[in-house]
Parts: C-alpha cells; sequence; structure tokens
C-alpha cells in the first residue's frame, strides 16, 4: 500500500495545450506571417525543400511520426521567438528531447543547401549591381558591401573568454557580403566576437579566391577594411579633422551605399529574433542557427512587415545612422556622382 502510494506521489502529471497545433495552418495570410516571418508560398516552399533531403524520414522510439508541416512549423518559430524548448514543447505537443531533436535535424538539413540559397553573382548581375550601387551612392564598379556583425551568445565552456566583447557581453561574428537587393551573395559565421573585422575576412573564405570573384569590381566595406591589406575594398579615409570637401564626399557616398547592408543586418535580427540571443553552448549549433537566419532572410527577400518604417529598431545592435535613415526615405537628396 505504502509502495503504492509512494508511486502516484512521484507520477508526474504533464499537461500539452498543443494538442491543436493544425489550427495553425488555418489562420488567415496576415497572422500566418506574424507569428511565423513567412507567407504561406514561402512556407511551402521551404518544406518543400526539406522534405526533398530528408526532414520526415528519421523516426524513433515507436512513437507517432511528427508530420513534416508540424516539424517546419517548429522550426519557424523557434527561430522567430527565444522560447525555451519546455515551452515549445507546450505549444506543439511534444516532448523536450523530441523538440529539441527536431531543431536540430532541420538546422543540419537547411545547412546542406546553402548553395541553394547564396551563391555568387554570375557576370549579368554583377552589372546590375554594380549599375545599381552607381545610382545609389554614385561609386562606379561597386557589386556588393560588406560589414561584420556581433550576435550575443553565452559564454561557451570552451575559450569562452574569447567571445567577450563588449559590458561583459559574449558575442560571435556574422561577416555577410550584400547586393543592391539586401540579398547575401557570401556569408561567414563563428569566429569570436574578439576577432577583428579585417583579421575575419582575412581568414575567410572568400578572400583566398577574391581576384576570381570580383575580376575589376569593387565591395564597399568600412574602416576596418584598410584598402592596402584589401585592394577589392572601397573604404572611407579617417576623418581626423583635415579632409578635403572632395574626400568628405567619398565617405559620404560610400556611407550611403554600406547602408545595404546594416539594413539587412538589422532585419535579420528584428524577423528573426533568435539571433538576439543565443542560449545554445555549442558552438556548432550557434554557426548553424545563425546561417539558417540568413538562408530565410534569403527566401523571404522582402522588407519587414512588422516595422514599417524600417529596421533595425533602436535596441538592435546595428543600427543605421539618422542621416542614413533620412536618405532612405527620400526626406535628403542622394549625393551626385
Amino acid at each position: 500500500m505504502y509502495c503504492h502510494l509512494l508511486l502516484q506521489r512521484t507520477k508526474r502529471l504533464i499537461l500539452k495545450t498543443g494538442t491543436e497545433w493544425e489550427v495553425w495552418l488555418h489562420m488567415d495570410e496576415h497572422t500566418f506571417a506574424r507569428h511565423f516571418r513567412v507567407t504561406r508560398p514561402q512556407f511551402e516552399y521551404l518544406t518543400m525543400k526539406l522534405q526533398e533531403n530528408g526532414v520526415g524520414r528519421e523516426h524513433h522510439q515507436g512513437l507517432p511520426p511528427v508530420p513534416v508541416t508540424k516539424k517546419v512549423l517548429m522550426f519557424l518559430w523557434y527561430m522567430a521567438n527565444q522560447n525555451s524548448f519546455r515551452e515549445m514543447s507546450d505549444k506543439f505537443d511534444v516532448f523536450q528531447s523530441a523538440a529539441h531533436q527536431i531543431i536540430v535535424d532541420v538546422l543540419k538539413i537547411l545547412c546542406t543547401l546553402a548553395s541553394n540559397f547564396v551563391s555568387w553573382p554570375n557576370a549579368c548581375e554583377k552589372a546590375t549591381s554594380a549599375l545599381a550601387f552607381q545610382q545609389l551612392c554614385g561609386i562606379p564598379g561597386v557589386i556588393s558591401a560588406i560589414d561584420g556583425c556581433h550576435i550575443r551568445v553565452q559564454k561557451l565552456p570552451v575559450q569562452g573568454v574569447d567571445y567577450k566583447k563588449r559590458k561583459s557581453f559574449f558575442f560571435v561574428l556574422l561577416q555577410g557580403i550584400v547586393d543592391d537587393r539586401g540579398r547575401f551573395v557570401d556569408i561567414c559565421a563563428g569566429p569570436p566576437g574578439r576577432v577583428h573585422d579585417a583579421r575575419m575576412l582575412r581568414a575567410s573564405p572568400f578572400c583566398e579566391s577574391w581576384q576570381e570573384k570580383m575580376v575589376g569590381y569593387s565591395l564597399l566595406g568600412d574602416s576596418a577594411h584598410i584598402e592596402r591589406d584589401f585592394p577589392f575594398v572601397v573604404t572611407p579615409q579617417c576623418d581626423n579633422g583635415t579632409l578635403t570637401c572632395e574626400e568628405q564626399l567619398k565617405n559620404n557616398k560610400i556611407s550611403c551605399g554600406r547602408v545595404v547592408v546594416e539594413q539587412v543586418f538589422g532585419r535579420i535580427k528584428c524577423m528573426w529574433r533568435r539571433l538576439r540571443d543565443l542560449q545554445n553552448t555549442n558552438i556548432k549549433t550557434v554557426e548553424m542557427i545563425i546561417m539558417a537566419a540568413c538562408f530565410l532572410h534569403m527566401i523571404i527577400a522582402d522588407l519587414c512587415q512588422l516595422h514599417t518604417q524600417g529596421c533595425p529598431r533602436e535596441d538592435d545592435d546595428n543600427e543605421v545612422p539618422e542621416k542614413l535613415q533620412k536618405l532612405i526615405l527620400g526626406l535628403i537628396p542622394a549625393p551626385s556622382a
């Protein structure tokens, strides 16, 4: 009798509120996009791609298989929010371990499809981007802009102090090269936050083959990318108070062109809020999450509908300067060529 009461007392009662998860699929378009950050056609495209590459094939422990659509919804919810696996377990009516495994599986498959989302432009696309950048900032021969972005993480168990950057927070770096349409053409993620942007570019796979990729074109960079070290990057001159009007005008033109990459970093942090504070201590998982956010950005390839006045918001790390925001909104004229 005593043993029976003891077993009843230690038995856990697990309540799930997400048994009707199919309701998500029957939402109106606006509500669906607001919760999952994608339209229904984009959701169907992502589901098709993941299903073609193995999502849904793995099944363990004799439990009913989780539908592919449910896995994709869980993944999008995970990327768009900062919910814990305990909360996701409740919302989608799965075990915590299953929720974790589903997210990791989707991340791994999505990262194997990198070439489907991010690729270097061909000759025709380069010429189109060069024309667009010349109209935007007045600098000829520019096809993309490059910059680095800090992604906040927990202190990692191995060499964690290397990731400490500022305000006692820990970061990993994301290097992105973005074309005139705000689409990634090259990404590199994972170095510790203390690494300088120039060192990251020098160690990235892009730098090994820049001559073959650039072929006479240039990138717009900031002062971290010194031109004598990277002849393919156009950078502003240091403003020490002695710049001529022509040099100041060139700096302004470079800033006007680089706004596209600043906007992209702000947009992915706004849309995919998981990037605002990654609690994963596994650096490989951190890298996959960052890459997945970039791929999702490419799938959407649209302006953020949540903030019509533009991203990023005031509390984002990559905040667009007020002058550049006015330029985007047409409140001040663009610099002439």
